[in-house]
Parts: structure tokens; C-alpha cells; sequence
């Protein structure tokens, strides 16, 4: 089973760092009770820059999390479609070829979902096999990208189409002056990402997925997450983010390899969501990494911020299409969220 194909897809609407941390310190003025905590932790999110659904100036004009989310319906139906579409492109398939759907998200809720209103949208077949994700947060991308894999396992003939919309910036809370809120306005953007995977017996080219596996850590769902009221979605952020990653990346990494032959020194190429420099530095730490080899992470931080479950994807993508390793190269793909856990997915280019 191979990855085909991997596209990204943004928002319209693009704002440097400086401009949006002026509007948020613009907005709560007085009621920052350290205006310089807040300009130490925008400065110090790794981000130039991101993609935002809305016009900077509309987000005051929301006044409910049912208006918001229909603003996120219509937005991830939209960049669901254009992110699919050039998926399709770069694999050379059409919509009657693709067998199965996945779809991810967390920052946004809709019954029926996303991947329904795309079939109708995109007129793809009426048998497609549809699997809605909601709640996995950072880690969804690597987790459905493994599902999608597990699917093809299955139906070797298949192809499978995994989609994922995060549109972080409906979810910031306006009243929220917590330091996880704080970060969170720094730090996330907007984005899709779809991802496609083809089964042994289509013969496609692309990234060999050869093997996955899911670790979950019991009694740590205090550390990400979030808690959903009228108000919508309030981020759930713990300073143990980074310290959850030195404690078992390595470790589960290791186990991981090991059951495939194989052992850190062996890969090449490393694709792990971008978390933010904390977490992006617990990881790099974990698996003693070293001489840029997570460039690729941190240049999709720097360029978007942390897209939740696209991040990854978009680390994929940029490493597919523009620094793909030579052929033969072990490669890791990784991310970390709710749960507490972690995703690993083992790639052989």
C-alpha cells in the first residue's frame, strides 16, 4: 500500500505574526493583566504567519458557537473540496476510483458531516465508504492516515481518501485569558490537508506504508483537549505537552522499529507534526535528533503555524512534493495529541 498522493489547501486570507498579535492586544487592552507575558509567548510560537477562514476584523462580529459553526461547515466543505481535488490531480485518479473516506477534524462539528456534504458536492460514488473522526486533535492526521492504511490492508484493490479541516481561529475564545489561550492564539492556523492511499493492487507509486501502531498513555486526558460549553470550544493546553513527548517518544519509537528490524540510526527522514517549538524541541530531544533533520517541521510551523491534525499532512506534503528522500529510505511519521498518545507510521520511499 502506498501514499499516492498529498495536497494542502488554506484559507484566502493571510496575516503576518506582528499584525495579529497587535489585533488580540488591541482587543483585550486593559484586560491583560501582563501585556508583556503576552508579547514574550507571541514572540516565542515560532510562527511568521498564518491562514485565517475569515477577514481578521469579522471574528468580533460572531456572536454564538452555532453561527461559528456554520461558518465552519460551509469553510471545511469548501477547503475539503479544493484540497481533494488536487489530490486526485497529482495521483492521476478521478472521483469514480476512490473506495473509502476518511475525514478529521476537531474544531468543528456537523451531522451529516463533512465527507457527506463532499460526496454531494464532489459527486463521488454513492457506495464510498465513509468514516467520520471527531475528538483526536494533533494526532488525527497520522491516526487516519494509519486507518486508511488499515483499510487498503483489507481491500488491496482500493483506494482510500483522507481528508483533514482544522480551522483553529473559530475556536478562540474572546473572554479566555488563560495562558493555554494565549499560546493558542499564537500559535494555530487554518488549513486542510488530503491525503490519498492505494492499496498493493493498484500499483501506484508513492511512500510505502509499511507499518503503523497507536500508543495510548492512561490518565493523562487532563493534558490536551478541550471543554465544550455554549461558548464552543476552550482549549485545553498543559505545560506537560513537551515533557509527555521526552518521556515516551523515544522509548515507543524504539519498540516500534524494532518489531520492523530496524532501529533509529536506520531512518532517514523523520515527518512529525508541528506542534509548536516546545513540543517540536521535546520531540527532537526524544529521538536525539540532530543537523536540521526536522526541517521540514519546523519550516511548516514558521509558514502556518500548528494546523492540528493537517500539521502533519502538511509536513507529508512538502516532503513528498518538494524534498522527496532518495528511493529506499526509511522514513517516520509521527504525532501526538489527545489522549494522552502518539501515532507512528513507518514509510519506506
Amino acid at each position: 500500500m502506498n501514499i499516492a498522493s498529498a495536497a494542502t489547501a488554506f484559507p484566502k486570507h493571510y496575516y503576518p505574526q506582528n499584525v495579529l498579535s497587535a489585533a488580540f492586544r488591541r482587543y483585550w487592552n486593559d484586560k491583560l493583566e501582563d501585556a508583556d507575558l503576552f508579547e514574550r509567548l507571541q514572540a516565542h510560537v515560532g510562527v511568521d504567519g498564518r491562514y485565517l477562514v475569515l477577514p481578521r476584523e469579522t471574528y468580533e462580529t460572531i456572536a454564538t458557537f452555532g453561527k461559528t459553526n456554520d461558518v465552519w461547515i460551509q469553510a471545511a466543505t469548501d477547503l475539503a473540496e479544493e484540497a481533494t481535488s488536487c489530490a486526485l490531480a497529482r495521483a492521476g485518479l478521478h472521483t469514480s476510483d476512490l473506495d473509502a473516506i476518511f475525514f478529521v477534524s476537531v474544531t468543528g462539528i456537523a451531522s451529516p458531516s463533512i465527507d457527506a456534504r463532499l460526496i454531494n458536492r464532489m459527486g463521488l460514488g454513492p457506495r464510498i465508504r465513509r468514516t467520520p473522526i471527531f475528538g483526536l486533535g494533533c494526532v488525527a492526521g497520522a491516526a487516519g492516515l494509519a486507518r486508511a492504511a488499515d483499510y487498503v490492508r483489507a481491500w488491496p484493490a482500493h483506494a482510500a481518501l483522507l481528508i483533514s479541516v482544522e480551522l483553529c481561529s473559530l475556536t478562540i475564545q474572546r473572554d479566555d485569558l488563560s495562558i493555554a489561550n494565549l499560546i493558542s492564539c499564537g500559535l494555530f492556523g487554518d488549513g486542510a490537508a488530503a491525503v490519498i492511499v492505494a492499496g498493493a493492487d493498484r500499483g501506484m507509486a508513492g511512500p510505502r506504508i509499511v507499518a503503523t501502531r497507536s500508543i495510548f498513555y492512561p490518565g493523562t486526558e487532563d493534558v490536551m483537549g478541550w471543554n465544550i460549553s455554549e461558548k464552543g470550544f476552550r482549549i485545553v493546553l498543559s505545560p506537560e505537552v513537551p515533557e509527555m513527548a521526552r518521556k515516551h517518544l523515544g522509548h515507543d519509537t524504539d519498540e516500534f522499529l524494532a518489531g520492523e528490524g530496524l532501529k533509529r540510526s536506520d531512518i532517514g527522514c523523520w515527518l512529525l507534526h508541528t506542534g509548536g517549538p516546545k513540543v517540536l524541541e521535546g520531540m527532537q530531544d526524544a529521538l536525539g535528533l540532530h543537523d536540521g533533520q526536522l526541517a521540514v517541521s519546523w519550516d511548516c510551523l514558521r509558514k502556518a503555524g500548528n494546523l492540528s491534525s493537517a500539521s502533519v499532512l502538511q509536513v507529508l506534503e512538502e516532503t513528498m512534493e518538494r524534498r522527496r528522500p532518495a528511493p529506499g529510505t526509511w522514513s517516520v511519521l509521527a504525532a501526538m495529541g489527545p489522549g494522552f498518545c502518539t501515532e507512528l507510521v513507518l514509510l519506506r520511499w
